[in-house]
């Protein structure tokens, strides 16, 4: 269940906005932000964008092939210690501006990171260190690299079917919580592209849509996603 205590501030910043399912399971620590579960194996920690109004969300995936941290946003000393704790054996970037906090991670726990080479260069300028290539339709642990390009050249979603869950990073975000959206076009590469993109996410299956900026969205996403779809232009 969620938490009914009064938090503290730093926590109070880091969620404000970031709605989750009642079933996530949050382990407060002293100072810093929160680490929880937000579904089985999938662990989530936020940090909030005061430009943007809304959280950015890293996740670290447990796996018996190798656990994943996939887009990681700065972790405080606590929820640092909790990834190297939990143990990570990749770092999955989904596109060229969410390498944030890779580095400190990778650091911190030995993890290699990876990104589609399209996206590689740019984000190597912005100083991230990249070990190696995500391809399209290569299976990484349960995950399944999807190309969503369109935003950024080398933009992927990463699809685990068997539950039924999709993880996207800035192709779709969760604002207002609840629904989906896209970012404001000035920052996409190609928006007639994104969109196409986006279309054909609806083609795969999925119920849960764990997103990097904004809320998360646990049930019904493919749905939520539909709505979403419905109001683009024909192109």
């Amino acid at each position: 269940m969620l938490c009914s205590v009064s938090l503290p501030p730093a926590f109070t910043r880091c969620y404000r906005g970031g709605l989750f399912a009642s079933a996530a399971k949050r382990a407060m620590f002293e100072g810093g932000c929160t680490m929880h579960e937000i579904t089985t194996d999938i662990f989530s920690w936020a940090w909030f964008s005061e430009p943007h109004g809304y959280n950015f969300n890293g996740y670290l995936v447990r796996h018996g092939e190798g656990n994943l941290c996939i887009d990681p946003v700065q972790p405080s000393d606590e929820c640092l210690a909790d990834i190297a704790r939990i143990g990570c054996a990749k770092i999955l970037l989904t596109n060229r501006n969410h390498s944030r906090a890779a580095n400190v991670v990778r650091a911190r726990t030995g993890a290699r990171s990876f990104i589609h080479p399209d996206d590689a260069a740019h984000a190597r300028n912005q100083g991230a260190e990249i070990d190696g290539d995500l391809n399209v339709g290569e299976k990484i642990g349960p995950l399944t690299i999807v190309a969503v390009p369109g935003k950024s050249p080398g933009e992927v979603a990463l699809h685990w079917p068997e539950r039924k869950l999709l993880i996207v990073g800035d192709a779709v975000i969760g604002n207002p919580p609840g629904r989906c959206g896209l970012l404001r076009e000035k920052v996409m590469d190609d928006p007639a592209r994104l969109r196409r993109s986006v279309r054909k996410l609806l083609d795969l299956e999925f119920d849960t849509l764990l997103l990097g900026d904004g809320a998360s969205i646990l049930h019904d996403a493919k749905m939520r996603l539909k709505e979403l779809v419905d109001t683009f232009p024909s192109e």
